[in-house]
């Protein structure tokens, strides 16, 4: 009889810092989720595209809810820890100390959020060099990027600037908390601060734009240890991260993931044999893997390098080992559904109706719509009505901060249908926002069947369902929701070395939910609607020449 230890389940923990909650899950080695803990985080906003951060109040959040889902396991079972995170951008002092990225000197916001865009005229500076590192994120650099904001530190926070001891991507701060290792993930240091795979860090490069100290020092601030994701960090979990954190001592701590490759890494390889999917028998060079929350993220991968104009990338090896990455971004998509819905007077009248029916306010609407549709299909009912969603400017593939949202074919109707349009146009917005994104992707020599969607904004069936429509191509869902947290898991499970490649690991631990077909039926529509979008931004920067023109 085997033995209860040959037996005993394995068990990896996966840790995901999202924009506004961290959340952990216990997952198996079959990709499973057994236990999941989630606990909101604190966003400061001072200003107008400020957005700031705590680095101890994240931790102290990653702390709590990773005991919560390891409560009552043993701990024999636990192999491994793996971190996700958003690219935001923590500052400490020599001794790990928070240091203020605010004028009001308050240490212990030290942390710039991802989707702060106070370096605006920093990294305008940085795209007018066409220095050779910015071909490897689309031909420009975003403000959502490290340099920019390194370079808005150094001019308007002299002082934080000179007490500096490192720069973190939050993703690598975690796991430099977790085992005291300094080093940094190929992920981060290659998608967000410059860094290539085969060259290292570009001397010329940070000289040109005026942050010639990194270099001085030979980035020690930035990084000069480099860890593929899901190897083994440092000696594993210390003993006061393993207090912290409920977990034992010792256990191996992989090298981190951005949050959205981390979905990526939980999607992309699922084995979709006996779904009748295009990408069957094709390699995973023909699936693009969309994280959905706040934001969107749009994770294509190549055996060789793809230059796409508006696109970043290519990256080799940020997400999976050995492959090229290109990830095309919608800056804002669920915090733009979310400021429509709430900002439209008739909200009240919906959260009361959706609070009376027990349902969520978007299974509220959705309902509503097909109440509404009569004999049409749901996605015609905006015939009328077209959205532009670049609320926070257009990260891909116009790579323009400055574009603005807007919405034609505005009434003077005020109540709960206008706001169900208004809705139903934005998620169609966003759909041909990612249509926009693919169409570049192909253009450049992606080939791109089958979208593996994830995250929040995956949970909603209206919004699946648009991108299928819209983009023509099936969509297929995880079974498990939590994806991100299972790419974190899988970063564990590797550094643990019971994979021995990310790819078995992503093979064996991710698994396809249910798959959502597009209805050509209605192409013809989607084809049209698509031609409007695109005559938006035209008319939008039309107008704007006209006005600059004063």
């Amino acid at each position: 009889m085997p033995s209860e230890k040959q037996t005993a389940v394995k068990y990896y923990v996966g840790v995901d810092v999202g924009s506004a909650s961290v959340r952990a899950a216990l997952v198996d080695g079959f990709g499973t989720v057994v236990a999941h803990a989630e606990q909101p985080i604190q966003v400061w906003e001072p200003r107008p595209d400020h957005y700031e951060q705590s680095s101890a109040d994240i931790w102290a959040a990653c702390s709590s809810v990773t005991k919560e889902v390891v409560r009552g396991v043993d701990a024999s079972q636990i192999r491994g820890l793996g971190f996700d995170a958003t690219c935001s951008l923590v500052v400490v002092d020599k001794q790990f100390q928070p240091l203020a990225v605010n004028s009001e000197g308050q240490n212990h916001r030290n942390v710039i959020m991802w989707m702060d865009h106070r370096a605006a005229s920093q990294v305008k500076r940085i795209n007018a060099t066409q220095h050779r590192v910015l071909s490897y994120v689309g031909g420009a650099m975003s403000v959502e990027m490290q340099p920019p904001k390194l370079l808005w530190i150094k001019e308007n926070l002299p002082e934080s600037w000179e007490k500096v001891g490192y720069f973190f991507d939050l993703p690598d701060f975690l796991s430099w908390k977790a085992t005291g290792a300094t080093a940094r993930s190929l992920c981060t240091v290659v998608c967000k601060w410059t860094y290539t795979s085969d060259r290292g860090w570009d001397d010329s490069f940070w000289n040109m734009i005026g942050l010639e100290d990194l270099v001085k020092d030979k980035y020690e601030k930035i990084g000069n240890h480099v860890l593929s994701p899901g190897e083994a960090a440092g000696k594993g979990l210390t003993a006061g991260a393993a207090e912290e954190l409920g977990l034992p001592e010792g256990i191996a701590v992989a090298a981190s993931l951005i949050d959205a490759h981390a979905g990526g890494l939980g999607v992309i390889g699922a084995d979709v044999k006996g779904h009748n999917l295009p990408c069957e028998n094709q390699p995973i060079t023909s699936r693009v893997a969309m994280i959905c929350g706040t934001s969107s993220c749009h994770m294509g991968v190549s055996e060789t390098p793809i230059f796409v104009p508006g696109v970043w990338g290519p990256y080799f090896s940020a997400m999976v080992p050995g492959l090229w990455l290109n990830e095309g971004g919608q800056s804002a998509t669920g915090k733009l559904i979310d400021h429509v819905v709430r900002g439209h007077v008739a909200f009240p009248e919906l959260e009361a109706k959706a609070e009376a029916s027990a349902h969520s306010i978007y299974t509220y609407l959705n309902s509503h719509l097909d109440l509404i549709k009569k004999s049409l299909p749901v996605g015609f009912l905006t015939v009328d009505l077209h959205v532009w969603p670049d609320f926070h400017g257009n990260r891909s593939p116009l790579t323009d901060l400055t574009l603005k949202g807007m919405v034609v074919g505005l009434t003077l109707s005020r109540g709960l249908d206008e706001l169900a349009l208004i809705y139903l146009a934005t998620i169609q917005a966003i759909a041909l926002g990612t249509r926009h994104i693919l169409e570049a992707m192909e253009a450049a020599g992606h080939e791109i069947t089958t979208l593996f969607l994830c995250g929040g904004l995956s949970k909603n069936p209206l919004f699946v369902q648009m991108h299928a429509d819209i983009t023509g191509k099936p969509v297929v869902l995880s079974k498990e929701v939590e994806s991100v947290l299972v790419g974190a898991a899988i970063l564990g499970a590797c550094a643990s070395g019971d994979f021995a490649s990310i790819q078995e690991a992503m093979a064996k631990m991710g698994k396809i939910g249910k798959v959502v077909q597009p209805n050509h039926e209605h192409k013809r529509f989607y084809d049209k609607k698509y031609e409007v979008f695109l005559k938006l931004v035209e008319h939008q920067r039309e107008y704007r020449s006209i006005m600059n023109s004063l």
